[in-house]
């Protein structure tokens, strides 16, 4: 299968823009933070800081509905890989610093710092989500809905990160996915199953074959 955005300009949606209706967020009038909304944040964080490895099966939609099917690796600080299986020619990986679209097809990559993307609130662990983060109503009290951007930097877009409450983890909440949405107002969702914690993740899976002419060997 081959993913049908018009290759790496569409793949950006994975670093600054990801639309299914996880959560339908309630139509309420912007209300003042409270203490339960400060303590939810700061589960989101301890949550997403608390992650070392994590293994899941994730399911992408588009804005235009096209649906895609993968597996994701991220192991901290600032790795992840979205590998949408053999057959496929695009790969979207991040090696500590820098997150990369790479299209086999057409032998192209594009890179982008990971800081200057949403994907900064799970790869970044100087990012403070408390401080970048606000609880939006979900509708649903068994879910707690995040959005995080920088005010600074608009451009940056924005993650709405999505869990579920579990009284049995540590920090109470599982996460769920998440919606990004760019400047342009682009929207793509990642949902995950399958998630599997502290699993063992080898660097080598967060290197990739240069596409590009001329480039020789593994990159890191």
């Amino acid at each position: 299968m081959t993913i049908t955005f018009p290759r790496l300009a569409r793949a950006l949606t994975i670093g600054a823009a990801f639309a299914l209706p996880l959560v339908a967020h309630a139509p309420v009038a912007a209300a003042p933070a409270h203490a339960a909304d400060s303590d939810d944040l700061a589960a989101v964080n301890r949550t997403i800081r608390g992650i070392t490895t994590l293994s899941a099966d994730f399911t992408q939609t588009d804005r235009n509905g096209q649906i895609a099917n993968g597996k994701l690796l991220l192991k901290q600080p600032g790795h992840v890989r979205f590998d949408y299986g053999k057959g496929n020619d695009l790969l979207i990986v991040a090696d500590g610093k820098s997150l990369y679209m790479i299209d086999y097809q057409v032998n192209q990559q594009q890179r982008w710092p990971i800081r200057n993307s949403p994907l900064g609130a799970l790869l970044d662990p100087s990012r403070d989500l408390t401080r970048f983060g606000k609880v939006v109503p979900s509708g649903d009290p068994r879910v707690v809905s995040v959005d995080v951007r920088d005010p600074a930097h608009p451009e940056y877009g924005v993650l709405n990160l999505v869990f579920l409450r579990n009284s049995a983890t540590a920090s109470g909440l599982d996460l769920y996915g998440w919606v990004a949405k760019d400047a342009q107002g682009n929207r793509t969702t990642i949902r995950l199953t399958n998630i599997k914690y502290g699993v063992t993740i080898a660097d080598s899976a967060f290197r990739w074959r240069d596409p590009r002419p001329n480039r020789v060997g593994p990159r890191r």
